[in-house]
């Protein structure tokens, strides 16, 4: 194994910056810490690391999913502060939540990968990498709304940067695209254009430089209502539901984007239980709910490295970073519309995957079987996410299925029933272009 350099703490914090966008809105949204998601995040990605055995080159950070049980259980108040009353019973529903991925990847390990896998061929996976993607588009374009000149030049930088960058320059286009931009923020912020509120700069300045990221009072052990902690438990524990099929879904895009078989080896069942373990520690503490970041497969598409020492020293960093309030302060100050504008190269590398995936895997688009099943769920996917997902009551649980997760039951479902199937899960690992999902 080849010594960490320099080059690699360098790949390794941008691509905690890629991360820092998506991670930190969740907590902005529920009032959750940030400088607790920082630490978890991290946290959670070294375990997932280790219980995968180090081969998977993915960064686990807050999973939009679990918004809507937030929101249900502990919204915030009034005046938009932090419901600190509730947030705890809310954490504790998704730490039974993170426990129910426990369940799934048991059945992979007694079942085995292949006889799972046949429900998720490359007809069904493709569509819905595609959707992945298209599904997080908006979130882009409403982030650089905000400013699209700063959007704009953000999504400038990165492309000169990858296209024709020589060295360093063309491997860490992302962080040059946000260090240019903000540079940008700035010079505007001094010209009289309001970049940064009076509240943040104010913020900023009253940080400390050290303290400590988690809050007690928003953790599971200060709970004393079994009742609020029964129904906060019934009311999130349905939504792993669904995220459960995004990370079968994740994994399946990074497999597609290395060129290895992580479905094969370390398998389901081991990433499964790392995203489990790594949602429940993180909500155990007052954290969100983790996941195996989408995010993370456009980065990897876009500088081709993918080490995952490179994706652990990312996590270290963001472990160190969250003992700061001042340096989680000023990371929060990055313009939302320097976000967006990464955000648009990164949303679109995640659907030009799952187009590849067809391709290399030469899904015959010609056949009516798979065109209805791509079709079906490419719509279901993005009609369904454009309403909030689909609602339902089942013995008095309420449940909400994501758009996603909606798609994904109506491939595996026509996938089931049409005729025509001519697809083999492979077992063993296949390297580079001949990779068969």
């Amino acid at each position: 194994m080849k010594k960490l350099t320099g080059k690699d703490f360098i790949l390794g914090f941008q691509h905690m910056f890629a991360m820092f966008g998506a991670t930190v809105l969740v907590p902005i949204i529920t009032g959750l810490d940030i400088a607790t998601t920082l630490l978890m995040a991290g946290l959670g990605t070294l375990l997932f690391h280790l219980i995968t055995g180090g081969k998977v080159p993915a960064f686990l950070g807050s999973s939009f999913a679990f918004l809507a049980g937030y929101a249900a259980i502990a919204p915030k108040l009034a005046d938009g502060a932090s419901n600190i009353e509730m947030i705890p019973y809310a954490s504790l529903g998704v730490v039974f939540a993170g426990l129910l991925y426990l369940v799934l990847a048991l059945l992979f390990k007694l079942f085995g990968a292949k006889r799972v896998m046949k429900f998720f061929p490359p007809v069904v996976v493709g569509p819905m990498i595609i959707a992945i993607g298209l599904i997080l588009a908006p979130s882009a374009i409403s982030n650089c709304q905000t400013n699209w000149i700063l959007a704009i030049v953000a999504f400038l930088t990165i492309v000169i940067c990858n296209i024709w960058g020589k060295g360093m320059v063309k491997i860490v286009p992302i962080l040059i695209g946000i260090g240019v931009s903000c540079a940008l923020a700035i010079i505007l912020q001094l010209c009289g254009v309001t970049i940064f509120s009076p509240e943040q700069i104010q913020g900023l300045k009253g940080a400390d430089w050290i303290g400590f990221p988690i809050k007690w009072d928003q953790t599971v052990f200060v709970i004393n209502d079994a009742s609020k902690a029964i129904s906060a438990i019934i009311a999130i524990v349905p939504i792993a539901l669904a995220t459960m099929m995004e990370h079968i879904g994740d994994i399946s895009a990074i497999s597609s984007t290395v060129g290895k078989n992580f479905i094969a080896d370390p398998g389901l069942h081991r990433t499964l239980t790392g995203d489990g373990l790594a949602t429940s520690l993180s909500a155990l503490f007052g954290g969100p709910a983790n996941t195996t970041y989408g995010e993370n497969t456009g980065v990897l598409a876009l500088t081709k490295v993918y080490d995952p020492r490179v994706i652990r020293i990312a996590a270290v960093f963001a472990v160190i970073l969250s003992f700061s309030p001042k340096v989680a302060c000023l990371i929060n100050m990055i313009p939302t519309a320097v976000i967006g504008g990464v955000s648009l190269i990164l949303y679109g590398m995640i659907s030009a995957i799952g187009a590849r995936n067809l391709v290399e895997n030469q899904v015959d688009l010609s056949k009516s079987r798979n065109i209805i099943i791509a079709a079906a769920i490419l719509v279901t996917a993005l009609g369904f996410n454009s309403v909030g997902g689909l609602s339902f009551t089942v013995f008095g649980i309420a449940i909400n299925l994501s758009g996603l997760a909606i798609a994904a039951l109506v491939g595996i479902l026509l996938n089931a029933v049409l005729p025509g199937k001519d697809y083999e899960f492979k077992d063993e690992e296949q390297q580079g272009v001949d990779f068969k999902l």
